[in-house]
């Protein structure tokens, strides 16, 4: 599935003129470099938003760009072709990608680095994360009220600080609705193997667990899939993952990688550069939110509910826990 997904998104490259076709494009325009994360191109969630914020960029504002892949963890030396390359901005993208890129940094002090996901104190790197947590939150909330059997669980990619805001948000938005709900909650140690996300979430089904939220890129597709071959709700997450399942996904935790993406790009053609060093984007800055409810009916009451929470985190009267707590 997702070589055909690959695939297309290729021949759909190759017909609107990427970076690889600059005829098409100003050659005055500004030169970004993205290293994409482990999954790579085609997996529908975190790597292809960024890509989308970069083609965004393109269209309307005339910059070039290109990426590399490293599916094998080189990331150093897909980095140092990027430097080679000759890039305004390279991004890195994804918490794997930061030690890689902080001793690209120190290599290159004059080039200019963006870390997405982790944070660096390194000079000349920018650094963007989100606040996963609030908008899972959200999620959660919804699961609690949508489970019948009181048990929901959460599936992340990799035990890492990232995925436990994911965590975190889905567990306390979930027992702010229903305090006694059971989560269950796993890692598969992957973003790119489907059938360990089944694998999971049909465990997870067998011990009535009725609703999935998962953290885990391609391999979370798995879980969504198994989810509606099992006949249970399910959420998807970083885009509307509602295409995955459409009997099943019921929201999915937006998390604006494109927008964030698109955002620094308009600021350096219009700026020359990027003054700030870091970013943490939350509901309050549309760095995170939710898709359309779909497939299930809130009641009137229930929306009420979630709103009235989501205006809270933005005040600061909820603050969502970030870092994994001890016994969690």
């Amino acid at each position: 599935m997702k070589k055909l997904i690959i695939s297309f998104l290729l021949i759909t490259l190759l017909i609107a003129g990427c970076s690889s076709a600059p005829t098409e494009t100003s050659t005055e325009g500004y030169k970004i470099g993205i290293l994409l994360s482990d999954a790579g191109l085609g997996d529908e969630s975190f790597n292809d938003s960024a890509f989308k914020g970069l083609e965004k960029a393109r269209d309307e504002l005339g910059i070039l760009f290109d990426y590399k892949e490293a599916p094998d963890g080189n990331y150093e030396e897909k980095l140092n072709e990027l430097v080679a390359e000759k890039y305004d901005i390279i991004i890195g993208l994804g918490f794997s990608v930061q030690e890689a890129l902080e001793k690209t940094a120190k290599q290159y002090p004059s080039q200019q680095f963006i870390l997405i996901d982790g944070q660096s104190e390194m000079d000349n790197i920018i650094s963007i994360t989100f606040k996963e947590q609030e908008g899972s939150f959200l999620v959660g909330m919804i699961a609690a009220m949508t489970s019948k059997t009181g048990k929901v669980g959460f599936i992340g990619g990799a035990d890492a600080p990232v995925i436990h805001h994911f965590e975190n948000g889905f567990i306390e938005g979930a027992r702010y609705v229903q305090p006694s709900i059971e989560i269950m909650s796993d890692y598969a140690g992957t973003f790119d193997d489907t059938q360990a996300g089944a694998a999971i979430a049909e465990r997870y089904i067998k011990n009535n667990v009725d609703f999935i939220y998962h953290a885990a890129g391609f391999t979370g597709f798995g879980a969504i899939k198994k989810a509606e071959e099992m006949g249970i709700y399910a959420a998807g997450v970083d885009i509307d993952q509602f295409f995955v399942a459409e009997k099943t996904v019921v929201t999915s935790m937006l998390k604006n990688v494109d927008l964030a993406v698109y955002q620094l790009t308009k600021t350096l053609v219009e700026n020359g550069k990027i003054a700030e060093k870091s970013f943490a984007l939350g509901l309050a800055d549309q760095g995170v939110g939710l898709a359309d409810i779909r497939v299930i009916q809130l009641t009137a009451e229930q929306q009420a509910t979630l709103e009235k929470a989501k205006e809270a985190i933005i005040s600061g009267t909820i603050k969502v826990t970030a870092e994994k707590r001890n016994g969690q």
